[in-house]
């Protein structure tokens, strides 16, 4: 996909002193050759890492400083199979569920570089059902703790803070694959209905050309930044 910029009279930096400043500021120019659909959702993304940024250091304040004894983690996310308690067997298996999807959606983004629709279409739609695989793990998990006894105002096995942190950190993620997989389902309509089959010009962004799938890289973004944010959960959380 390339990106064409108009030429326009006067060219950037054709007058001097304040006047020229005055005109450059003012002939509405594109610093970057960025489309403003994607600056805007850069700017979600990084909005969107101070908030979980927070999280993780409240998080981490409060395992350093709390007095009482912490669950540990090993146990808690245990599960047991045929017997045998293993620890972390499904948050290992969530983990590899998505960063699988991560890379159906790198392909799918690929893919839309090359204008296959139907491919496209195709794996996102894969990307969706993986990510939805991922939440219905993640209710199972939260089903079990619940069941335990863990809840986000007290604990039975310890720190009243565990269950706080626990159903807020992974309870905030899990809000963000849940709309992810609905906005990734939503675009492979589009796309397999040939919806992006034109080229998209952003007229926000003094002209500059989105190219004809730009939707399905944003899209990528935003999910590859949901995974991204799940291996430092599952590292700080879990493995701390």
């Amino acid at each position: 996909m390339s990106d064409t910029q108009p030429s326009r009279t006067p060219t950037l930096g054709s007058q001097t002193g304040w006047t020229g400043v005055v005109s450059d500021y003012a002939g509405d120019r594109a610093a970057f050759r960025v489309s403003a659909n994607k600056t805007m959702m850069w700017i979600f993304l990084l909005s969107d890492t101070f908030v979980f940024g927070c999280f993780l250091v409240g998080y981490m304040s409060v395992r350093m400083t709390t007095t009482e004894i912490w669950p540990p983690t090993s146990e808690v996310f245990a599960l047991t199979i045929a017997g045998h308690s293993i620890p972390l067997i499904l948050i290992a298996i969530m983990t590899f569920v998505l960063i699988t999807s991560s890379g159906t959606m790198a392909m799918a983004v690929n893919c839309g570089y090359q204008g296959k629709r139907w491919s496209t279409a195709s794996l996102m739609l894969i990307t969706a059902l993986l990510g939805l695989t991922f939440v219905g793990m993640q209710a199972f998990e939260w089903s079990k703790l619940i069941a335990e006894g863990i809840r986000p105002w007290g604990n039975e096995e310890g720190a009243s803070q565990f269950g706080a942190a626990f159903f807020m950190i992974t309870g905030f993620h899990g809000l963000h694959v849940s709309v992810g997989v609905l906005y990734l389902t939503i675009v492979a309509i589009r796309v397999a209905l040939g919806k992006y089959d034109k080229k998209q010009v952003d007229p926000h962004a003094a002209g500059i050309q989105g190219g004809r799938y730009e939707i399905v890289e944003i899209t990528g973004l935003y999910w590859h930044f949901v995974d991204l944010v799940w291996v430092f959960i599952f590292a700080f959380f879990y493995l701390w």
